[in-house]
């Protein structure tokens, strides 16, 4: 069996092999280097590789399918909240476990991605495993009374790590299952038609029965939107949809014909995001806006320098180029001044009372003092992963009618739950994000390319809108951004082969972008240990 570790880059793929026979040395080898792969049937247990499309099984066709379904499923689930929702969510994982070792069993390979993604992931639930130790003092001289975990709320710490658990298993399937063009291709186009829909269905509950959800449940204590709970999480999901189509366009990956179809996406995401009347998702939304156009001038100026000094024609693109990006930013402009008309007339009334205001945070000021105050009691590993709504109360100065459960910052809020160490993980999950995703935004592949940058302005447009809210604490949500990493971070593998030999401009350039595209599929390969 051998362990197929998808690669990040060139220099993390490594090639271990069992020592091969006289038979094996003897085997010749093809232009590219590798050795030409015989029938599985006499293939011998020493010589590993990766399975190709003909080695597919359904087990890993029904992998990415339950990915797929869990983001669809946990969305209509009003967010998956309750706990039935969370069961069936965390029993779907356990699922793709099963069909991930049949898959294994079928093709005597497990894929495994090597995204450092996943790391900050494992050291967060570490983290969370630590606070369930009982070194939290608590014990007296007798030994009668149990030492207390470090956890102020074990039982809610549990149960994080088990939804975080879940969403790693959907993330790491994500990454280890999207490893071609045309999977990446089939997931994106999923992703932009329900986003589309979705809008499409809170639009008309908006407008047809605003208070109820799916005209059948009213939330007593919440604004719904969609099949969301609280119109600021449908908010936050609108964001995260956005992007995709919204980088497609930017990087000229759509075809002509299929141009006005994806504007339309876009701007009727935008209508239902602004409807929602949601302040925060309205800042997020200009400020993803303003990422995405800023990122995809920068990447058309970098790819007019690299292309400098090839002819006066190929001299004069960067004008071109920069003329497109003042164009895209108009349009961007023009869309939310749009936008804002047509559906933000209670978002300007809120917006203008909200200024007017003694509190322009509406309680979040207070919120965020006692928050430091957890933070400042449990500075090193926190008060424990979802006890923050009882670590709080000690700093509550409201009436206690209602118990706060989340800081409305999750940037905060990780710092109380996790501590410095739960903080750090976060701030370097961030950080290889952008890192990588700038580094995918190279490709040669327009999709691709666009892909990179729709999933990252996505993921940029939920962190700005985390400032003030606690959107990725919603499991839909949280799986979404989680997805859109993956999308944006996922290896060179995805790529289309000869999309460098689609923009050479004579057989010369072909020639040597042919020879590169094959270098860097090479480098895209799955890497394999034999066990």
């Amino acid at each position: 069996m051998t362990i197929s570790t998808s690669n990040e880059s060139a220099a993390a793929e490594t090639l271990i092999r069992a020592p091969a026979d006289a038979a094996d040395a003897a085997i010749p080898r093809r232009p590219g280097g590798d050795p030409p792969r015989s029938p599985r049937a006499s293939s011998s247990p020493a010589v590993a590789h990766a399975p190709d499309a003909a080695e597919r099984t359904l087990a890993g066709r029904c992998v990415l399918l339950l990915v797929c379904l869990a983001v669809v499923l946990s969305t209509l689930a009003f967010g998956t909240v309750h706990a039935w929702s969370l069961a069936v969510f965390q029993a779907g994982a356990g699922l793709v476990v099963l069909l991930w070792a049949l898959d294994a069993w079928g093709t005597r390979t497990l894929r495994v991605s090597k995204n450092i993604l996943q790391l900050p992931l494992a050291g967060l639930f570490a983290v969370g495993l630590v606070q369930l130790l009982p070194l939290g003092g608590g014990g007296d001289a007798a030994g009668l009374s149990p030492a207390r975990p470090l956890s102020l709320d074990p039982y809610a710490t549990r149960t994080t790590l088990v939804q975080l658990g879940a969403l790693a298993v959907y993330f790491a399937a994500a990454l280890a299952f999207i490893d071609t063009p045309k999977r990446l291709r089939l997931v994106v186009r999923t992703l932009i038609l329900f986003g589309s829909l979705l809008a499409v269905f809170g639009l008309l509950q908006y407008f047809l029965n605003p208070t109820q959800i799916y005209w059948l449940r009213q939330p007593q204590f919440a604004l719904p939107f969609g099949p969301f709970i609280n119109r600021h999480h449908f908010a936050a999901y609108m964001e995260l949809t956005i992007g995709l189509p919204l980088g497609l366009l930017l990087a000229g990956a759509i075809k002509k014909e299929l141009l006005l179809l994806y504007i339309f996406a876009v701007v009727l995401m935008a209508i239902a995001l602004v409807a929602t009347a949601s302040r925060g998702g309205a800042v997020s939304l200009g400020a993803q806006l303003l990422f995405a156009v800023a990122v995809a001038a920068l990447l058309r100026a970098r790819a007019s320098r690299a292309e400098g000094g090839r002819g006066e024609a190929e001299g004069g693109r960067a004008q071109s180029f920069l003329a497109r990006a003042g164009l895209q930013l108009a349009c961007a402009a023009a869309l939310l001044a749009g936008v804002l008309i047509f559906g933000g007339e209670e978002l300007i009334d809120r917006t203008v009372g909200t200024l007017s205001s003694e509190n322009v945070t509406t309680g979040r000021a207070e919120f965020w003092r006692g928050t430091k105050e957890i933070i400042r009691e449990h500075p090193l590993l926190g008060a424990g992963l979802g006890a923050f709504g009882v670590a709080y109360t000690r700093h509550d100065v409201s009436s206690g009618a209602a118990r706060l459960e989340q800081a409305h910052n999750d940037y905060l809020q990780i710092f109380a739950d996790a501590g410095i160490v739960g903080g750090l993980l976060g701030l370097v999950f961030v950080a290889a994000l952008f890192g990588m995703a700038f580094a995918r935004m190279g490709s040669r592949d327009k999709f691709r390319r666009g892909v990179a940058l729709g999933a990252l302005a996505g993921c940029f447009g939920t962190l700005v809108h985390s400032l003030f809210d606690f959107s990725l604490h919603l499991t839909a949500n949280g799986l979404l951004f989680l997805l859109l990493a993956a999308l944006a971070t996922t290896a060179a593998r995805v790529e289309e082969p000869d999309s460098g030999r689609r923009r050479s401009s004579s057989s010369r350039r072909r020639s040597s972008r042919s020879a590169r595209g094959g270098q860097d599929e090479r480098e895209g390969r799955a890497g394999e240990v034999t066990v």
